[in-house]
């Protein structure tokens, strides 16, 4: 099982949010390169922060306002065991004319979240700098993607989660060593709620196959999700899935009845045999498992 170190939270004002969130998981990385020195304004924290010893330094509350908020198109976002999911995700910026939003050290974009506040956060991906086009002198359309690796995970990530949009100006001061007093941030919180949710599987196999009209037909399967502490599927214990079947010809599903799937994920019941069509088993899904059905196994009546 991996282990991840974690980091209390700090609170403070908004206007102070460019240095007081902390960062809780540093074991991986989440930050994309192009972006590092403005998540080290926002998320600084005492291990590795530039700005640590700004005590009562202020960042400048930044001209600049989020609407229409996007995260993966409105969907939850499940996460397997080894490939790396690229969430899209999208926002409005309304800025004064004096916001240079197309300078080189201005950065924007979307940082996804589990905890209480963005100023109180367990975990967070932050999104790479936003690409945005002007739809008028203060207004303009952004997009961004923020990317998850099922490495950086443990199960306790999975659940509910929050997105907030975020802007930083550095106006011309040093990245590596800024005076906080001459940084713009702004931030918008929370702009989306969602659930990032362990992948899930589910097979099904209905034999014999062919077999006679009247006799007993079993269909096993298993239900499995990933496992985030050691990036492995595992079965998805003591969970409600419906056995359904759709007539050949047909292009509909109906519940045959109701099952739990056993200490290992595994499923097992048996139906008699009445005429040609799929079995599929079907898992409506949980907070941290999203829903899946199998694919149908045909079974020839004859």
């Amino acid at each position: 099982m991996r282990i991840r170190a974690t980091v209390a939270a700090v609170t403070g004002a908004l206007a102070l949010s460019a240095f007081a969130v902390p960062a809780a998981q540093a074991a991986e990385p989440k930050v994309p390169a192009d972006i590092a020195a403005a998540s080290e304004v926002l998320h600084a924290d005492s291990g590795r922060s530039a700005f640590a010893g700004a005590v009562g330094a202020e960042a400048i509350a930044l001209n600049a306002t989020f609407s229409n908020v996007k995260v993966n198109n409105g969907k939850n976002i499940a996460v397997g065991t080894t490939n790396v999911v690229k969430v899209p995700v999208s926002f409005t910026l309304t800025h004064g004319q004096e916001v240079d939003i197309h300078a080189a050290d201005f950065f924007a974009g979307v940082e996804l979240y589990r905890g209480a506040s963005f100023e109180e956060t367990a975990f967070y991906f932050d999104s790479n700098d936003a690409t945005c086009t002007d739809s008028s002198a203060t207004v303009a359309s952004c997009k961004a993607t923020v990317q998850i690796d099922p490495y950086t995970l443990l199960n306790e990530d999975a659940g509910s989660w929050k997105a907030a949009a975020f802007a930083v100006a550095f106006n011309g001061e040093d990245p590596e060593d800024p005076n906080l007093d001459n940084i713009g941030v702004a931030v918008k919180d929370p702009t989306n709620s969602f659930k990032l949710q362990r992948y899930s599987k589910l097979t099904v196999n209905a034999s014999p196959e062919p077999v006679k009209k009247g006799k007993t037909i079993t269909v096993t399967g298993k239900l499995s999700r990933a496992n985030w502490d050691d990036n492995t599927y595992r079965g998805y214990t003591n969970q409600s899935v419906k056995l359904q079947f759709r007539k050949k010809g047909s292009d509909t599903y109906t519940t045959v009845k109701t099952i739990k799937s056993n200490s290992t994920g595994e499923l097992k019941t048996t139906v008699k045999a009445a005429t040609d069509g799929y079995f599929r088993y079907s898992f409506a899904g949980t907070t941290t498992t999203p829903a899946v059905n199998a694919t149908g196994d045909f079974v020839d009546v004859r």
